[in-house]
């Protein structure tokens, strides 16, 4: 099934199912994004733990770094 297909289904669908589906769309989309950040969290303990990472406590020093 290609996305237009589903496109194309959708349209045919009663309001409430349209309502139903976005509904589950945007459950699916808040589950990707915390697993999205969960992953981030577990990438940045990794680099961590090896000293990767560097904290700055001055705005102007990371200001610098990113503009790098």
């Amino acid at each position: 099934m290609t996305f237009s297909d589903v496109v194309e289904a959708i349209k045919i669908l009663s309001a409430d199912e349209k309502q139903e589906i976005q509904l589950f769309l945007k459950q699916y989309l808040r589950e990707e994004r915390r697993e999205e950040i969960s992953e981030n969290f577990k990438s940045a303990q990794v680099e961590k733990q090896k000293g990767l990472l560097k904290f700055y406590a001055n705005i102007n020093e990371l200001r610098q770094l990113i503009e790098e």
